[in-house]
């Protein structure tokens, strides 16, 4: 099983979880967010926030990473990414706190310009993540090797994964992804308990991720 990092560059609602957790039954170190120098260096497999935003500066400062995007059917992922940002839109916005700058930074990037009105948009929202998926196809280019790109309701994508990560599995006992978030909910991730998790921050707290 390889050491090099992985990095999950779907985007939020396309079942980043649970590949995170599929990662973890495989024996991977895993953060699910990463918003400190400590869990960045500790973890093998990093998703979501900064991961979707920053991947071209993680190629370039992890040499031999390997990356995966999730992608999702727009008729799933719409309304989903639209109630999250409608959740969370007041705290990415605000001046005088809320989220923590990283996520500010990577939420206000990728969904430029984020305005309430956009949220409602089909159309902005369905932009921001082609924008998104033609500069990773762009990016990796003649490097298939380095990209993994799946659908996790597709049932050939979780063997597919197993194929890009080098990993032998009898068929038999291969597990799949666990449908996690369902309906809505953004939190499953810290129900989850494993001795290979790796947390975000160090006890709430964040630095400036170099």
């Amino acid at each position: 099983m390889t050491e090099q990092k992985i990095f999950i560059i779907g985007l939020p609602r396309t079942a980043t979880t649970s590949v995170c957790v599929a990662m973890l039954n495989l024996g991977f170190k895993t953060a699910h967010t990463a918003y400190t120098n400590q869990s960045m260096h500790h973890a093998q497999v990093i998703a979501d926030t900064p991961i979707f935003c920053d991947y071209q500066k993680l190629d370039t400062e992890y040499k031999n990473a390997k990356f995966i995007y999730l992608e999702r059917e727009f008729s799933v992922w719409l309304p989903s990414i639209r109630q999250l940002l409608k959740r969370m839109y007041k705290n990415l916005q605000r001046t005088d706190g809320g989220f923590n700058p990283t996520l500010k930074r990577c939420y206000n990037s990728v969904f430029y310009p984020l305005t309430e009105d956009n949220i409602n948009n089909d159309a902005f929202l369905l932009s921001c993540y082609q924008r998104h998926q033609k500069n990773i196809n762009e990016f990796f280019k003649g490097r298939e090797q380095d990209l993994l790109t799946i659908n996790v309701n597709d049932k050939s994508s979780y063997r597919n994964l197993l194929t890009f990560l080098d990993i032998n599995i009898p068929e038999s006992e291969q597990t799949g992804f666990e449908r996690i978030n369902i309906g809505g909910k953004v939190t499953a991730w810290k129900q989850i308990k494993s001795p290979l998790k790796i947390e975000a921050t160090q006890k709430g707290k964040v630095d400036k991720v170099k």
